[in-house]
């Protein structure tokens, strides 16, 4: 298992600057998802490999749908 924990963090048009999103594998084989709201409790999620595809095909194909800037 890789030693790798990915941060990712809210944007300044949604104000959630401060807020991250925590992203890993555990030890259960699972992709761990941790969403850290700056002042609030943090909530979490694990995702089953199938699960996990499922979720990446719906972000590639909501981000196609994005206008560009």
């Amino acid at each position: 298992m890789p030693n790798i924990k990915l941060l990712f963090f809210g944007s300044e048009e949604s104000q959630t600057q401060k807020h991250q999103l925590e992203c890993y594998q555990n030890h259960n084989n699972n992709i761990y998802l941790n969403i850290d709201t700056f002042g609030w409790d943090s909530s979490f999620i694990c995702l089953d490999k199938s699960t996990a595809i499922k979720l990446h095909r719906e972000l590639k194909k909501q981000i196609s749908f994005l206008k560009d800037e």
